[in-house]
């Protein structure tokens, strides 16, 4: 496993995606002065256009590295020589997925970085009228690493059952919007507004809730834009509930992949 794990790690870094990930990293020298636009919130600015730049690219990342990272392999029959030899389908599988969350948490640290020095230069220049609390961007950019692999396992899922290459990646993208608006159609639901719709409709919505992963909870940037406290008990009952659902997402895709035909 550990095997296939730096293999494709190893072949991550001659992807051309990952060489435009590098050229992008441009882009967060302009977020400086593009904050200096904002007269009295360069930081709060500077901050939220980072986190926005970094969810952009760890979203290209979790699409396009995990939806085809398994169907490269299988369409060059790659997999097929690995496969040959005393390993398990799901120890192949488990290695490429390890892969994925491994590089997907290597950027978040690099992306990371960069974002620090970032908002220390544009707070240099205006500094804020409220302190910088680095621990909410360092979560804020942890959880939405987390919430990035987690949409990489649902990429891997897809690649099990589909020869091609656009289900991976079409589905991965509806996932990611469907798990992103859910909190907000459930919250809707509950409102006033939509009293009149069918309960039939509100129960179907209900189940997809509760079936799609709640991405929204993995989103602390107002925490990190504007100094907002945390909850522990939040962020502890948040991590559970990624391990869980991972868990769940690649096994699945471990069970189908060992049972795929594969030609």
């Amino acid at each position: 496993m550990r095997f296939v794990m730096f293999i494709t790690l190893k072949g991550f870094f001659r992807d051309r995606l990952v060489h435009g990930l590098l050229i992008s990293l441009v882009f967060f020298a302009a977020i400086p002065s593009l904050s200096n636009l904002s007269m009295r919130q360069v930081t709060e600015l500077s901050i939220t256009l980072s986190l926005s730049m970094i969810s952009v690219l760890q979203l290209v990342l979790a699409v396009f590295l995990g939806g085809t990272s398994l169907w490269k392999d299988i369409e060059r029959r790659y997999a097929f020589s690995l496969l040959a030899l005393p390993f398990s389908r799901g120890r192949y599988l488990l290695g490429k997925f390890l892969a994925v969350a491994l590089f997907t948490l290597g950027v978040a640290v690099v992306l990371g970085c960069v974002t620090c020095a970032v908002v220390t230069i544009a707070a240099a220049s205006y500094p804020p009228d409220r302190p910088i609390v680095w621990w909410n961007l360092l979560l804020a950019i942890g959880m939405d690493a987390c919430k990035y692999i987690l949409l990489s396992s649902f990429a891997f899922l897809f690649a099990t059952v589909s020869s091609s290459f656009f289900l991976p990646v079409l589905g991965t993208l509806a996932v990611f919007m469907v798990g992103s608006a859910s909190q907000g159609a459930l919250e809707y639901l509950g409102s006033s507004e939509a009293a009149t719709m069918a309960p039939l409709f509100k129960r179907t919505v209900s189940y997809l809730y509760y079936l799609v992963p709640n991405f929204s909870a993995f989103d602390l940037k107002v925490n990190a834009i504007y100094g907002i406290p945390v909850s522990g008990r939040g962020m502890i009952l948040t991590l559970l509930y990624f391990v869980a659902y991972l868990g769940a997402v690649i096994s699945l895709a471990m069970l189908l992949f060992s049972r795929r035909e594969m030609k």
